[in-house]
């Protein structure tokens, strides 16, 4: 298992994290069986939003001699009222849920507190500057939970969040179909039927986002990776071909600011095959051919950091000069922190020998030796 630095908070994180929800589904016996798998593998990143009692009480079972190896993502405003989840901002009804995971989960702290589900610019404004917040402050000062977090799925919301400073991590949806798609404030616009034929490219909303999360160290982990399962069938995907659960996960895994993905497992041979990624081969990982050869293609001209330009005979680290280059270009002028790492680099853009076989191998048609000029110009004018 690998692990990355979840953003500003400097915590470790397994790439391949457990989200919780198909838990709730299981007896304690599943629960366990599932943890203690992740537990072997190396996860060591848990998000439990869910509110059912039950669920939380086995997993706190699960958990009771082995706390100190995870790190959970405990959300803030989910809520469990007359038999069923409610997400809720009422101050009481949020601060007895909270100490009911707390409790059922048999530990006095939270690594990770989720301010719950928002994708309403104005619920974020309200919840900023109300009771919510002032709790969510009071926990974190009390080393209740160690780190603020937010889960959200509107890139306009996260965003927000990002530059108020309140956030130090957020939990947010990712997936290639889901990036073709406007901000929108209702979930199940991202599973509608059909999506629009022109599939124009990736949103620049959710583009920006997670240049904006690298750039400010806001660290992300990754729900809805799979798109509910629909990337997997040709049929209901919005390309029009199937991806794997492998190539899912690496899609995640190179978007700017991505720790971590969150997979669901219903029995431990699901946890085993989706680990087999920390394993696979560079043409299992391959998204990037898939998506570009698809009836319904939607990325091109866009570098999506891929890494099949490699190799490059000036030994240039290509895909991440270009994010380095999209992070610049997203401010008037070039940010000091993007400007050092950038001279770090062993290899820079004028070591480009302009070549071109980057670009015979680039899906997606992007005019690399271009980008290298122009970023050589951005970085290299004052060195």
């Amino acid at each position: 298992m690998r692990y990355r630095r979840l953003g500003k908070t400097q915590v470790l994180v397994s790439e391949i994290g457990l989200g919780a929800e198909w838990l709730e589904r299981m007896d304690a016996e599943g629960v366990r069986a599932i943890i203690k798998t992740c537990e072997a593998q190396g996860i060591n990143i848990l998000d439990c939003w869910m509110s059912e009692p039950n669920v939380r009480t086995a997993i706190g079972e699960s958990i009771r001699d082995s706390r100190e190896k995870w790190y959970i993502q405990g959300h803030i405003g989910s809520t469990w009222q007359d038999g069923q989840y409610v997400r809720t901002r009422e101050i009481s009804r949020v601060k007895a849920a909270f100490e009911d995971l707390l409790a059922r989960l048999g530990t006095d702290y939270i690594d990770f507190g989720m301010i719950h589900y928002v994708d309403s610019e104005k619920e974020w404004e309200e919840i900023v500057k109300g009771p919510f917040m002032e709790y969510v402050h009071e926990l974190k000062d009390k080393g209740i939970i160690k780190h603020i977090g937010l889960s959200s799925h509107n890139p306009k919301v996260a965003k927000l969040a990002v530059l108020s400073g309140e956030i130090e991590m957020m939990l947010f949806s990712v997936n290639p179909a889901f990036d073709l798609m406007p901000p929108t404030e209702n979930l199940d616009d991202y599973f509608a039927e059909h999506y629009d034929e022109s599939l124009a490219g990736m949103d620049p909303e959710r583009a920006e986002l997670y240049r904006l999360c690298e750039r400010q160290d806001v660290g992300m982990t990754v729900m809805k990776g799979f798109a509910g399962g629909r990337l997997f069938n040709e049929k209901a995907s919005p390309f029009g071909v199937a991806l794997t659960p492998v190539q899912c996960i690496h899609y995640a895994l190179t978007r700017p600011g991505v720790a971590s993905i969150m997979a669901g497992f219903s029995e431990p041979e699901h946890v085993t095959e989706a680990v087999r990624y920390e394993d696979a081969t560079e043409e299992e990982k391959d998204y990037a051919s898939v998506l570009a050869s698809a009836p319904h293609h939607a990325y091109s001209k866009k570098c999506m950091y891929c890494n099949h330009c490699k190799p490059c005979p000036a030994g240039i680290d290509i895909a991440m000069v270009n994010k380095l280059y999209d992070l610049a270009t997203m401010q008037e002028a070039v940010p000091s922190s993007v400007q050092a790492h950038y001279e770090a680099l062993e290899k820079k853009a004028s070591d480009c020998i302009g070549c071109g076989g980057c670009e015979t191998r680039c899906p997606f048609g992007v005019e690399i030796v271009e980008r290298m000029r122009k970023t050589k110009e951005l970085f290299e004018k004052n060195m």
